[in-house]
């Protein structure tokens, strides 16, 4: 039994619980509530976590001279190696919860349990400080009971202190399905809180040399597909803009009551050191982002619009001849032609932060756009974009959901204008273009449209399923009617690797047929799982 957390405990530590993570990969897998065969949080966190300890093994008994402890360097270490490899929302969120362990606990000579309850405080701080819009019933419920659970204890013990945080966080766990309605429809818990239970299970039995014994998490049921909310606010405005801005205070302040008056839902939170996080739901993002220009230096711009809620290694030296590039996450030799003759750099799909640096790094530009094509990346290319702007980049992500938002996006970039302008241009191209997938069941589901079960063809328009159908081509039809009858003059068609022969050229025919003014263009994506993305404009 440990009376301090020393060096050698957090690398067995890190050991062990990588080995847990690796023993439940699946079922953190399972947990997943959507019906389509990818998105997996198990494999992200066993990703992020391998790297935390791959840089804990590879620098561990070097010390740098700068007063910290050889715990707390080895905390850093993993807290570094983890913001690289981070891989999905859970693993940047994990990315956190170790830096603040690490930030805390650096330079304290000896970690008993007073000192692990302020630094899982300082850990839950910066886990929701990750997170744009927090949403309770995931990951940090959990980790801000077994923190607040540590503070309760008020107690040196280290040992009493880590057993309370496990066991709040295995109870919190539990509640989740409590807290979010997608939970309690699919009958399961939520899968990164599971995650962090098992590591935090793994603290415990290296501290104390026993197993916890807390109770197994819910099996995995009949799953649903998670719904996109608006987490907040009215439903009055269209878009959500969020920046980072360097201001002092007093403009800040000021900021506050222009962004209350433009729109609501106003979020900004600093950093004590002079950075911001600015967040507000308005009609008009021009003036929302021309309001943080008057009040500091704002970057890392970024719109969503509500509507939209519910490959080869990069190569060097691409950046345009005014120094910007764009980044783009996709996967498809196809859709990477695509977005190469648009003069951009392709980074294989669930990339981890240190992979999106790389390739952020290597356009040599000093201004950089990414496109994540994901909701599950846009986590880790924000990640990345910090990263890259300690390094003097200057980078925005445009949170792009599909490879056809992304190549809306691309089809707008206007070099004559100010970079700012561009990524708002970017960005309201992308939110223009609605998107949908179509793929295989891989799982029985409970959806909105009803059951499917394995096998079945899946049609979701912007995320959510909107059809259920035997025939793949029939299915792809029915959902180009489905959006067109919103509206729409451009129809394009990404055709995946499964895609049988001729798919594009019956849904084209299609649509000349019932939409004769509508124009379709069809390519050869290439990209799996999904044998058509269609995008309508």
């Amino acid at each position: 039994m440990l009376e301090t957390l020393d060096a050698a405990a957090v690398r067995r530590w890190c050991a062990s619980g990588l080995a847990a993570l690796r023993a439940h990969q699946g079922e953190i897998d399972d947990l997943n509530v959507y019906p389509v065969p990818d998105g997996d949080t198990g494999t992200n966190l066993v990703l992020t976590f391998t790297s935390a300890q791959q840089a804990l093994a590879m620098d561990l008994g070097t010390l740098p001279d700068d007063g910290h402890t050889p715990h707390g360097h080895a905390l850093r270490l993993m807290a570094r190696g983890a913001l690289l490899g981070a891989r999905g929302n859970s693993g940047v969120i994990l990315s956190q919860i170790l830096r603040g362990l690490a930030d805390t606990l650096a330079a304290v000579p000896a970690v008993r349990g007073r000192q692990l309850a302020d630094a899982l405080a300082d850990a839950t701080t910066a886990a929701y400080a990750a997170v744009a819009r927090p949403v309770e019933g995931t990951l940090l419920s959990v980790v801000a009971a077994a923190a607040h659970a540590a503070r309760r204890a008020d107690s040196d013990d280290l040992r009493a202190v880590a057993r309370a945080a496990a066991e709040a966080a295995a109870h919190a766990l539990a509640r989740t399905p409590e807290q979010l309605p997608e939970l309690a429809r699919a009958g399961v818990v939520d899968a990164g809180g599971r995650g962090l239970c098992l590591l935090l299970d793994a603290l415990v039995e290296v501290i104390t040399g026993e197993s916890p014994g807390q109770p197994a998490s819910a099996p995995p049921a009949r799953r649903a597909p998670v719904t996109a909310v608006r987490e907040s606010g009215s439903d009055a405005y269209a878009y959500e803009v969020q920046y980072l801005l360097d201001a002092t205070d007093e403009a800040v302040n000021r900021l506050r009551a222009e962004l209350n008056a433009l729109g609501d839902s106003v979020a900004i939170v600093g950093d004590g050191a002079g950075t911001w996080n600015v967040h507000v739901h308005v009609n008009d993002i021009g003036a929302a982002v021309e309001a943080g220009v008057v009040a500091g230096r704002p970057h890392r711009i970024g719109v969503t619009r509500f509507a939209d809620q519910t490959a080869p290694a990069p190569g060097p030296q691409v950046a345009l001849p005014d120094g910007r590039a764009a980044v783009v996450v996709a996967t498809g030799a196809g859709i990477a032609e695509l977005f190469a003759a648009e003069g951009a750099v392709v980074v294989p799909a669930n990339p981890s932060t240190g992979e999106l640096l790389d390739a952020i790094r290597a356009t040599g530009a000093a201004r950089v756009v990414v496109l994540p094509n994901d909701p599950n990346t846009q986590s880790v290319a924000s990640a990345a974009a910090k990263e890259a702007h300690g390094l003097g980049i200057k980078v925005s992500v445009v949170p792009t959901r599909s490879p056809v938002q992304a190549l809306a996006a691309l089809a707008v970039r206007d070099p004559k204008r100010r970079f700012e302008d561009d990524v708002i241009a970017m960005a309201e191209a992308a939110g223009a273009c609605r998107y949908a997938e179509v793929c295989h069941a891989a799982r029985e589901a409970l959806t909105v449209a009803g059951p499917a079960r394995p096998g079945d063809v899946l049609a979701l328009v912007e995320g959510e399923v909107h059809l259920i159908g035997q025939d793949l081509v029939d299915t792809c039809t029915a959902v180009v009617d489905r959006m067109l009858g919103g509206g729409g003059e451009l129809v394009t068609l990404l055709c995946g690797a499964d895609a049988p022969a001729g798919l594009a050229d019956r849904v084209r025919a299609h649509v000349e047929g019932a939409w004769p003014f509508v124009e379709v263009q069809a390519y050869e994506g290439g990209q799996p799982h999904y044998p058509l993305l269609v995008g309508v404009e």
